[in-house]
């Protein structure tokens, strides 16, 4: 092969390489307008509303313009062995399963060692599967990764049913 075919070639795979990076870059500029774009309001929400709450006190009023929901400050069992138990939620992650190391330990034969663990982030509350065999099931979907619980939400693991509360 000639001197000047490997230099072609040399430049050919430089502007390929050159491509592909600017490429990834174009892409990540697109994600981040695409997030940028997430987070600001929604058309129609230029100015806040003046939301109060039942004694007439000013409500704390989000980017989207509802008001927010009550944090749940306890976990109930609704269903299952048992039923009645309450678990005051504090700060820490909730460990649920039949080892006797968890925060919630199950006695039901449908649940894992370490089944599931509910966890908060900000002001928000997280479930999430820890490989069980049975599954996890929040309301009528099985988990495949961590998903936000909201205060009615029926989480159910084997035959028991749990819900957070305010």
């Amino acid at each position: 092969m000639s001197e000047l075919a490997i230099t072609v070639l040399q430049f050919g795979l430089l502007l390929l390489l050159w491509i592909l990076i600017l490429s990834i870059i174009a892409a990540q500029g697109r994600d981040m307008m695409v997030s940028k774009r997430a987070r600001t309001r929604a058309p129609g929400t230029d100015a806040p509303s003046a939301v109060t709450e039942a004694d007439g006190t000013p409500a704390t009023v989000h980017h989207s313009g509802k008001t927010p929901r009550p944090r749940p400050k306890r976990l109930v069992i609704s269903e299952g062995p048992l039923v009645g138990t309450e678990i005051e939620l504090g700060s820490i992650p909730i460990m649920l399963g039949r080892a006797q190391e968890c925060t919630v330990v199950l006695d039901d034969d449908y649940s894992s060692g370490k089944h599931a663990r509910l966890f908060p982030q900000g002001s928000r509350w997280f479930l999430e599967d820890l490989g069980s065999t049975n599954g996890t099931w929040l309301g009528d979907e099985q988990l495949t990764r961590a998903t936000t619980v909201e205060p009615g939400d029926r989480i159910r693991i084997g035959k028991t049913v749990l819900e957070l509360r305010t």
